[in-house]
């Protein structure tokens, strides 16, 4: 497995890194033996970096992880690193009510995701989305005492914008900024890219497959499951999805020129982007995540990067990235 640094203070992760959401929530229900099976597979190829959040699944993503890490063969738990999202309020019927960064709550969501989780420490630690009654210094200064006694190794950070991103690595080390970056979501390389790369800070990138959407499998015609918040996202909505599936197919030539899957040459294109970015594959099976990892094996040249820039020029995606409630909370969008 390639390795990479994550910032210039965490620690060294596998190239991609592993994005258990979809085994809970957010995209209809999922196998829990087949969660766990790919759990264990992506450890076993190499995997270290095991991303979650509290609140998907109100817990049962971490419950989750904790069973495979407990079930993990000898010497596997070892190697797995926990990146926790906290601070996303939810109600007993899934629905969303804010953020909350206050100190006392860092400290209690840390609590509970040590239980569920079943570990002693979680390795890197961010709040999912900037609460904006509380400035991001009081925020990431509550991680750092967490850090101080022992609970959490790093801090992270979560789709905040350049600004954000500097008064945080002002008040403690931040090893890393998760956000969203994929062939049709390069809104960090405008701004907050040059920041964290002039800070040391790495990216690590979720939705490097905009949630399937140009993994080369999704389909106009395909049935959502209910739950599944892809129903409501706008770039999988009528006329967005069908300009979004043409960019893909757009995609699929260069593919099958190079004898690759869509979806490993849309995560290759994300690796080659810089040794400080990594990729979280969110890969729910077996066969996902063998065709995820396979990613790593292609090279990029010059020529297949100006044809990939060609046929998904940035700004081509049809609608935003999330509707227009959520994409209210991304500091990172202001």
């Amino acid at each position: 497995m390639q390795t990479r640094p994550l910032g210039k203070t965490g620690p060294q992760v596998s190239a991609l890194g592993l994005g258990c959401m979809g085994m809970s929530a957010l995209y209809g229900e999922a196998d829990r033996a087949e969660s766990i099976a790919t759990i264990h597979a992506a450890l076993e190829a190499g995997v270290t970096l095991l991303d979650t959040g509290d609140f998907y699944g109100m817990g049962h993503n971490e419950m989750l992880i904790g069973e495979a890490l407990r079930t993990a063969p000898a010497g596997r738990r070892e190697q797995a690193l926990t990146s926790v999202k906290f601070g996303a309020l939810r109600d007993p019927d899934g629905g969303w009510s804010g953020y909350d960064g206050r100190p006392a709550a860092v400290k209690n969501f840390a609590a509970y995701s040590l239980q569920r989780l079943g570990v002693d420490h979680i390795d890197v630690y961010r709040i999912a989305r900037l609460d904006p009654a509380v400035p991001i210094e009081e925020t990431v200064g509550a991680i750092a005492e967490l850090v101080e006694k022992g609970y959490v190794r790093h801090i992270g950070l979560s789709e905040v914008g350049a600004e954000t991103v500097r008064r945080a690595a002002a008040t403690a080390p931040i090893s890393d900024l998760q956000i969203e970056y994929s062939l049709i979501s390069r809104g960090i390389e405008d701004d907050i890219l040059p920041a964290t790369r002039e800070l040391g800070i790495s990216i690590t990138a979720y939705g490097v497959l905009s949630r399937g959407l140009i993994s080369g499998h999704f389909t106009a015609d395909r049935q959502l499951a209910p739950g599944d918040f892809r129903s409501f996202s706008p770039r999988f909505q009528g006329e967005n999805l069908h300009r979004n599936l043409d960019l893909v197919e757009a995609l699929r030539k260069i593919a099958g020129q190079k004898g690759v899957s869509v979806a490993q040459i849309a995560i290759a294109w994300v690796l080659s982007q810089g040794d400080d970015i990594v990729p979280l594959i969110g890969a729910r099976r077996r066969d996902r995540l063998t065709e995820a990892l396979g990613a790593l094996d292609v090279t990029l040249d010059a020529a297949d990067l100006a044809a990939i820039e060609e046929a998904v020029p940035p700004g081509a995606a049809a609608g935003e990235r999330y509707p227009e409630p959520q994409m209210a909370h991304l500091d990172s969008e202001r």
